[in-house]
């Protein structure tokens, strides 16, 4: 049996020595920039100035239409089914996918769907939460190593090196460069390998049972609810796990 704890009460010692830590990206290490300002600033770059009321109205709908990193939208049309299943293999399907559920609300803005994905692939469109860096930084100070694996299609790596994480993390194990996506355990066992460390020695944080799946390729597994940008996540629990001797 693999332990899989709840932030909410974490084991006071870990099941294993932890080699390794593995975080997942959106929802454990950051959060996308809140709606209305992520509406206000893609509109601002197609020239519109929003006033916050309709603003505040279309992010309500884009956010109903599905938007990456938020709620699963409540429909995915036929014309986007594809893309969709693919939307974390492939760079085309995800920028497709999105982009075509955005288009479907309706707005004034002429190529505002684009700029709204635009604004994913920038440090403005992310918020790191503010417990990431000194969670990274201890582990890394104590040679705990460190992997961000995420069901992802574009390069994270550029938003760690404006934010100065990406000396604190080793390797980046992405499912749209390894054509693995989780829970699938070979995305697992793929960033173990890159560490250079057993799965039976490895910790993976992440917010969804997608994240817990690190168990069948026999790592432990700590599920963190996402907090909203700007909160702390409750990533004290990963030191409690992984350096229990800071307790």
């Amino acid at each position: 049996m693999h332990d899989v704890p709840h932030v909410s009460n974490p084991p006071a010692h870990p099941v294993r020595p932890v080699e390794a830590v593995l975080f997942d990206f959106h929802g454990t290490l950051a959060q996308v920039e809140d709606p209305l300002t992520w509406v206000l600033a893609a509109a601002a770059a197609c020239g519109a100035d929003l006033d916050r009321g309709k603003a505040t109205i279309l992010a309500d709908r884009l956010l109903t239409a599905g938007r990456a990193g938020g709620p699963l939208p409540n429909r995915v049309p036929p014309h986007l089914a594809e893309h969709w299943a693919d939307r974390d293999l492939y760079a085309h399907s995800h920028r497709a996918a999105y982009t075509g559920l955005a288009a479907t609300v309706h707005s004034d803005v002429e190529g505002l769907a684009d700029a709204l994905y635009e604004r994913l692939l920038t440090t403005d469109g992310w918020v790191p939460y503010p417990d990431t860096e000194p969670t990274l930084r201890k582990l890394h100070e104590a040679g705990v190593k460190v992997a961000v694996v995420s069901n992802i299609a574009f390069d994270i790596r550029p938003l760690f090196a404006a934010w100065g994480l990406d000396t604190l993390v080793d390797a980046f194990a992405l499912s749209f460069e390894l054509g693995r996506i989780k829970p699938d355990p070979a995305i697992f066992y793929r960033a173990c390998g890159l560490l250079g460390v057993d799965p039976e020695h490895t910790l993976m944080v992440g917010d969804t049972p997608a994240d817990a799946g690190a168990v069948k390729a026999g790592c432990t597994a700590l599920v963190v609810p996402a907090a909203d940008a700007g909160k702390p996540n409750g990533l004290s629990a990963v030191l409690a796990l992984a350096l229990p001797s800071e307790k």
